[in-house]
C-alpha cells in the first residue's frame, strides 16, 4: 500500500461495523464519525454524556440521529460498556474519546468484562510519508514503555497479523537501534534485535521477515544501507519499524507528524477486536483515517 486511501477503500468493501465509542464528547470525534457513517464504513454507538453529544451535533452540523446515544458521564464506565457490546457481540470494534488513556485501557484489561486474549496489548501507527515509497508502520510508540525480548516478539507479532489484514503478505520488519553492529555490554536494544531475527527464523514469530539492528537511516533508504554495507532484505525497504522503548517511537511519530508532512492513523492490537486510539490533540482526518484501520484489523487474519 502507498496510501492511507487505499485503507480507506479497504474498509469500505469491509463495512459497516459497528463501532462503540466511550466519551465523544468532541468535535472531531463526532465529525470523524459522521464522515465514517456517510461513507458507510460504520455504525456508530456512543457512549456518553447524552446531552452534550446531542448538544455537539447540533452545532456542528451533525445529525445525531445516525448513532444510537447510550447515556454514561463516567469515562471508565463507557469504557467498560464499550467491551461489553464487543463481548456481547453488538459492537465489531471500540473507540478512546475524552477519557484517560489509563481508564481506557483499565477497561479493557478488566478479567471480568474485558477484552483480554492473553496477548500483550500494542499499539500501531501507520504513516503516508512523502519521502517513502509505501506505508510505514511504526510500534510500540504508545502503551509499552521498554518491553523485554519476549514482549517485542509480541509486539511484532501484532504488527504482522494487521499487516496481513492490509494484504501486505510478508511484510518486512526492521528492529531499529542507535548502531548496525551488536554491542552486547551497552545496548541492549542490538542484542535483542539480532534475537528477534533469529526468533522469525526458527518460527517463533510467524508471517513475516525480521532482521536488525538497524540505524533509522538504513532501516529506509537503500542508498544509506547501500553507504554502510548493511546487507538485508529488509534494508531500505522496511515495512515495520519495531522501536526499542517508548521515547524513542515517540519522537519518530512526532517528528514524522509535525516535520515531515506525514499522514497518520493508529490503532491498538492484542485485544479481542481493534481499538481505534488517537490523540485528543490529532485532527478529525487523522480520527476518521483511524477508524477505517480499525475497520480493516476486523478482518479476519
Amino acid at each position: 500500500m502507498k496510501s492511507l486511501n487505499e485503507i480507506l477503500n479497504l474498509a469500505k468493501k469491509l463495512g459497516p461495523k459497528k463501532i462503540a465509542v466511550a466519551a465523544p464528547e468532541d468535535k472531531e470525534i463526532l465529525q470523524a464519525l459522521d464522515q465514517g457513517t456517510r461513507e458507510k464504513i460504520i455504525q456508530g454507538i456512543l457512549i456518553g454524556n447524552s446531552g452534550k453529544i446531542k448538544k455537539m451535533c447540533e452545532e456542528n452540523d451533525i445529525n445525531f440521529e445516525n448513532f444510537k446515544i447510550i447515556d454514561e458521564s463516567d469515562g471508565f464506565k463507557a469504557s467498560l460498556k464499550c467491551c461489553q457490546l464487543i463481548n456481547q457481540k453488538k459492537a465489531d470494534l471500540m473507540m478512546k474519546g475524552l477519557v484517560g488513556t489509563a481508564a481506557f485501557l483499565k477497561a479493557i484489561l478488566n478479567k471480568e468484562e474485558g477484552l483480554t486474549t492473553g496477548r500483550l496489548l500494542s499499539h500501531l501507527a501507520i504513516f503516508e510519508i512523502p519521502t517513502y515509497p509505501k506505508l510505514l508502520m511504526l510500534t510500540d510508540v504508545a502503551i509499552n514503555i521498554s518491553p523485554d525480548l519476549l514482549e517485542k516478539a509480541q509486539i511484532i507479532q501484532n504488527a504482522i497479523d494487521m499487516a496481513h489484514c492490509l494484504g501486505i503478505e510478508k511484510p518486512m520488519v526492521a528492529c531499529i537501534a542507535a548502531i548496525e553492529k551488536i554491542n552486547p555490554e551497552k545496548m541492549r536494544s542490538t542484542v535483542d534485535a539480532a534475537a528477534l531475527s533469529m526468533m522469525a527464523k526458527r518460527g517463533q514469530i510467524k508471517g513475516g521477515v525480521v532482521d536488525g539492528p538497524f540505524g533509522m537511516d538504513n532501516a529506509v533508504s537503500l542508498e544509506s544501507a547501500e553507504i554502510k554495507g548493511v546487507k538485508s532484505e529488509i534494508a531500505g525497504r522496511a515495512d515495520i519499524l519495531l522501536v526499542p522503548q517508548i521515547e524513542s517511537g515517540n519522537v519518530i511519530y512526532k517528528t514524522l507528524t509535525e516535520l515531515g508532512q506525514a499522514k497518520c492513523a493508529a490503532i491498538v492490537l492484542g485485544a479481542k477486536s481493534p481499538v481505534v486510539l488517537t490523540s485528543r490533540a490529532d485532527l478529525y482526518e487523522t480520527k476518521f483515517i483511524s477508524i477505517a484501520l480499525g475497520v480493516v484489523g476486523c478482518r479476519p487474519k
